[in-house]
C-alpha cells in the first residue's frame, strides 16, 4: 500500500496537522510507503502523484476543504479518502462526497452530523485521532520540567490546578467552568485555573470577555490566561502540570487534548455529547456533565468554502443544533469531588491512560486505518 497523506504539512502545533503527522508516523512504523504534503499545495500534489503513484491520497481537514482533498487528486485519477471533522452546514459539496467509495471521519457524532446535511453514510467510516502516548504520558509533579512549568504560571506547590487549553477557552467551555469555580470557591480546596489559548485577535477579544466574567464572579485572581505560542514539545509538560483537565467543550468532533490529558494520567471533564461520548468514560475515565442546552439556527449565511457566492443565505428546513452548553451544577459537583480526593484523581487518570493506550495511541490508528482501507478498497 502506498498512501500519499495531504494536510497542514510541516505540521504546525494544530490539531488537524497533529492528526496528519501522528497517521504519518504510525504508518511508516507500519512499514508501509507514505509520504506528506500541504494539502494546498497543487503542484507538489501533482509531483507526488506522478512519480510516487499513492494507491490512495488522505487528505485531513473538514468538507469546505472538498476541492484540495477530493477534487484535485480525481483529477489526476488517484483515489481520495478525506478524513473529515465537522464544521458548519455541509452545503453544496454532498453529491461529491456521496460519490466517494470512502470517507473517515473522526468521531460517530461527526458521522451522524454528516448524515444529518444529507450523506447516506453508506461510505462513512469511524478512523478516531491517534495520540502519541510515549510523549504524552505521567509525570512527577517534582519533574524539572513540570515544576517549572507551574512556577511560569504563578501556581504554588499545594494548588490544585485545573486546565483548559484550546484555540480560545470559551468555546472548550471555560465560562460554564468558571462558573462552577465560583460556586465550589468557599468549600474548595486552594485552586488555580490555567486557560491555555493560541494567540490571535479573535482570541483576544474573547480572553477580555472571559476575563470579565472572572472578574464578575469574583474569581479573577485565581484565574491565569497564557496566550504565548508553543510547540507540541512543550504540550505534554504543560498537561502534566494540571491536576484536573476540565473541557466540556460546546463543540467537539474527537477531542485531542482531552484524549492526550488522559494519556498524562489526568481525570478530565468533558460534557455528555459529541465526539467525547467516543473518547471518554463517564465515571471511569472521565466526568461528563449533562447538556444543559443546545444553541440552534434557523439560517446561516455561506460563502465560497461551501461552494456559493459570498453572503449567501441559507434557511434551514428544521432549526440546526450548533453548539452545546454543559451544566454548570454538574461541573461544579464533579469539580469538588476531584479536587477533594486526589485518590479520586490517581484512579481516574490511571483508568484514563489505560484506555487511551489500548484504543487511541497513534500506532493503533494506523493499524485500523489499514484494516478499513484494505476491506473497503481492496487495497493491501
Amino acid at each position: 500500500m502506498k498512501v500519499l497523506l495531504l494536510y497542514d504539512y510541516p505540521p504546525s502545533p494544530g490539531g488537524l496537522a497533529t492528526q496528519g503527522h501522528l497517521l504519518h508516523r504510525g504508518l511508516e512504523e507500519l512499514g508501509i510507503e507514505v509520504f506528506s504534503v500541504n494539502f494546498e499545495s497543487a503542484q507538489e500534489k501533482e509531483w507526488y502523484y506522478r512519480w510516487f503513484e499513492p494507491d490512495v491520497v488522505v487528505g485531513v481537514g473538514y468538507w469546505g476543504h472538498t476541492p484540495h482533498l477530493v477534487l484535485h487528486p480525481k483529477r489526476y485519477g488517484v483515489i481520495p479518502v478525506p478524513w473529515l471533522v465537522a464544521d458548519g452546514y455541509l452545503a453544496n459539496y454532498r453529491e461529491i462526497l456521496e460519490d466517494l467509495p470512502l470517507i473517515l471521519v473522526t468521531s460517530n457524532w461527526v458521522k451522524k452530523v454528516y448524515m444529518r446535511d444529507g450523506l447516506s453514510g453508506k461510505n462513512i467510516e469511524v478512523l478516531h485521532v491517534g495520540c502519541d502516548t510515549d510523549s504524552f504520558m505521567p509525570r512527577e509533579k517534582t519533574d524539572p520540567k513540570v515544576s517549572t512549568v507551574r512556577e511560569a504560571l504563578g501556581v504554588s506547590p499545594e494548588q490544585i490546578v485545573i486546565m483548559t487549553v484550546g484555540g480560545d477557552a470559551a468555546s472548550k467551555g471555560a465560562q460554564e467552568v468558571m462558573q462552577a469555580l465560583a460556586l465550589n470557591d468557599i468549600e474548595a480546596p486552594d485552586w488555580k485555573y490555567v486557560c491555555k489559548v493560541w494567540p490571535q485577535p479573535r482570541t483576544e477579544q474573547q480572553n477580555l470577555v472571559d476575563l470579565q466574567l472572572a472578574t464578575h464572579l469574583g474569581i479573577n485572581q485565581n484565574v491565569v490566561y497564557t496566550t504565548s505560542r508553543v510547540s507540541r514539545n512543550f504540550m505534554p509538560y504543560l498537561l502534566a502540570s494540571c491536576d484536573i483537565y476540565a473541557a466540556p467543550s460546546r463543540l467537539e468532533g474527537f477531542g485531542m487534548i482531552q484524549i492526550e490529558a488522559n494519556a498524562c494520567e489526568k481525570p478530565v471533564i468533558g460534557i455528555k455529547a459529541m465526539g467525547m461520548l467516543d473518547t471518554l468514560i463517564h465515571g471511569k475515565t472521565a466526568y461528563l456533565a449533562d447538556v444543559a442546552q443546545e444553541i440552534r439556527l434557523k439560517e446561516t449565511i455561506l460563502g465560497d468554502e461551501s461552494g456559493y457566492e459570498a453572503g449567501h443565505k441559507f434557511v434551514f428546513k428544521r432549526p440546526r443544533v450548533v453548539d452545546y452548553r454543559a451544566s454548570v451544577h454538574d461541573i461544579a459537583n464533579y469539580l469538588m469531588d476531584l479536587m477533594k480526593n486526589p485518590q479520586l484523581r490517581e484512579q481516574m487518570g490511571k483508568e484514563g491512560r489505560k484506555r487511551v493506550v489500548e484504543q487511541f495511541d497513534y500506532r493503533v490508528i494506523a493499524k485500523k486505518f489499514v484494516e478499513i482501507v484494505s476491506k473497503r478498497l481492496g487495497i493491501s
